[in-house]
């Protein structure tokens, strides 16, 4: 489990990260979502203990990163894919990993097959890896150890659509053993279809967290009637506040209550359902719509 409590961390007067608050359960995904800038890497480098909050806790499995014997073999993370040594192949860098966290060289060979890097990609040298190659190298030395804890900043990046349907083939199968998967994504569509949980991020502050289904739960009614006059009529008549909505009517009543109205006033209804929630995408839009940080990005972390 992830857990992070009132975590604060400021540059100079730039706060990247603002009493951030929330957890990653295991046996979940939990996507962190927000604006370039918004403050996910600097949260996921307080996890990892790379940047040191100015107040608040970041905690995995109740204990600081650094406080864990030989944390690799506890928790997978790739922050960042380029952050490997371009002079080295890439079974060099995995052996490498598997020598400081103790483990035998033959978990080099499962690694590389896990993640359909082929011996001869293998041998090459990093500096001649496509992006999409360093991130599978990177979720290689994440997966290395076989962690309880996966923390992963923008792993789809850089991959292509089979890709993408590996790692998230990948990352479902890693949940549902029971581990703890949190990764950032602006690949909103990606995160809707992996993830259990999901943090929405904005300007360093939480606006929305919880469930895939909280979040977007569908609300109200849309209704269709044969006289749409009658059925605005009856509507205002019963107290019912509703709007127009393509050749129909929107309101935020339960549909129950919409057709008890319609019905005492008679009118005949053509179609009557609760109204199509808002994907992530315009939710993600709604909630960081005032989070424009392009021109101060260049001088602070993401």
């Amino acid at each position: 489990m992830i857990k992070l409590e009132g975590v604060t961390k400021s540059y100079g007067g730039f706060t990247a990260v603002d009493d951030v608050s929330f957890t990653a359960q295991p046996g979940r995904v939990t996507g962190f979502l927000g604006p370039n800038g918004a403050g996910k890497s600097t949260s996921m480098r307080i996890m990892v203990g790379l940047t040191h909050p100015d107040r608040g806790s970041a905690t995995i499995g109740g204990h600081k990163y650094v406080d864990i014997p030989n944390p690799g073999r506890h928790v997978g993370v790739l922050l960042d894919a380029s952050a490997q040594h371009a002079g080295r192949t890439g079974r060099e860098v995995l052996a490498v990993t598997a020598l400081t966290m103790g483990l035998p060289d033959s978990r080099v060979d499962e690694m590389l097959e896990l993640v359909g890097l082929t011996e001869t990609e293998s041998k090459r040298r990093v500096r001649n890896y496509s992006l999409g190659m360093r991130q599978r190298l990177g979720i290689a030395s994440a997966f290395m150890a076989d962690p309880s804890v996966l923390i992963l900043d923008e792993p789809a990046n850089g991959l292509d659509p089979a890709g993408i349907h590996w790692m998230r083939g990948l990352l479902r199968s890693y949940a549902e053993r029971g581990g703890t998967v949190l990764l950032s994504s602006h690949l909103l569509h990606e995160v809707e279809m992996i993830a259990d949980d999901m943090v929405l991020i904005g300007r360093g502050r939480i606006v929305a967290q919880g469930t895939k289904a909280e979040l977007l739960q569908t609300q109200g009614t849309f209704v269709r009637a044969e006289h749409p006059q009658k059925l605005a009529a009856a509507l205002a008549e019963a107290g019912i506040t509703a709007a127009a909505s393509g050749d129909g009517l929107r309101t935020e009543s339960e549909p129950v209550e919409v057709g008890r109205a319609a019905a005492a006033a008679g009118v005949v209804l053509a179609e009557l359902r609760p109204a199509e929630g808002a994907g992530l995408e315009e939710l993600f839009l709604q909630l960081t719509a005032d989070d424009a940080r392009e021109d101060i990005n260049q001088g602070a972390l993401s």
